[in-house]
């Protein structure tokens, strides 16, 4: 363990090509579709927590059931949307970082709306009343209930956060793992790992788990100054 973070950290100094690779590419899939899942994920989530509509226990049921969608089987289908017989082709999105951002969209948002709807499901009634009470519409009561979830919203980023950054059956089938192009820290620990490199490879780990720590020590941070 003490080798494989000393050369850890040798890589990082020396600027390893590869590894900055690596590195950038994982950064720029996980944030980028972390975020977006975000966007995407925390109103839907919201609204389901908060409306009263004929069919809203089916979809919950529904994205209940996309929170376990398994990765390979997202990762055949925007595999097969994008390939050259699929009705994406062309986007050219196959064997890209944009097509995995897509990918780890589609496996995100479901996750990202569920928590939030677990969240709030428990405040909706006082919300409720308390809009009711004081004459808001349908659309300031929405606010409302989104407003007292921004504590949980951090959470819930984490989550997706990490569901992103850990991600690799769907990510290596759309993205190939293709050197200095595709390829990311979990498909790299893979490849390594196969070749027989496990120093190299626990080196990956280590690195993986420091981003993984910052950014939920700059979100915990967060959460203190913004809303304590």
């Amino acid at each position: 363990m003490g080798s494989a973070f000393e050369r850890a950290l040798s890589l990082l100094i020396s600027g390893d090509a590869l590894l900055t690779s690596i590195i950038a590419v994982t950064l720029k899939m996980t944030f980028f579709s972390s975020c977006t899942a975000l966007l995407l994920g925390a109103p839907y989530g919201v609204f389901l927590a908060g409306a009263r509509f004929p069919g809203r226990r089916a979809l919950i049921i529904l994205n209940r059931t996309l929170m376990g969608l398994p990765p390979v089987v997202c990762g055949l289908i925007c595999y097969l949307l994008f390939s050259g017989v699929g009705p994406l082709r062309g986007m050219h999105l196959l064997f890209t970082v944009a097509g995995m951002t897509i990918a780890q969209v589609i496996l995100i948002t479901p996750v990202i709306a569920g928590s939030m709807e677990t969240a709030l499901s428990p405040l909706v009634g006082e919300i409720r009343e308390s809009a009711r009470g004081i004459g808001l519409g349908r659309g300031k009561q929405y606010l409302l209930t989104l407003n007292e979830g921004k504590y949980a919203l951090v959470s819930t980023y984490l989550l997706g956060f990490g569901r992103a950054i850990a991600e690799v059956g769907a990510v290596s089938m759309v993205g190939g793992a293709i050197a200095y192009k595709t390829n990311v820290m979990t498909t790299a620990i893979m490849q390594y790992t196969n070749i027989g490199d496990f120093q190299y490879a626990l080196a990956l780990g280590l690195l993986l788990l420091l981003f993984s720590l910052i950014v939920n020590v700059l979100a915990h941070l967060l959460q203190r100054s913004a809303f304590v």
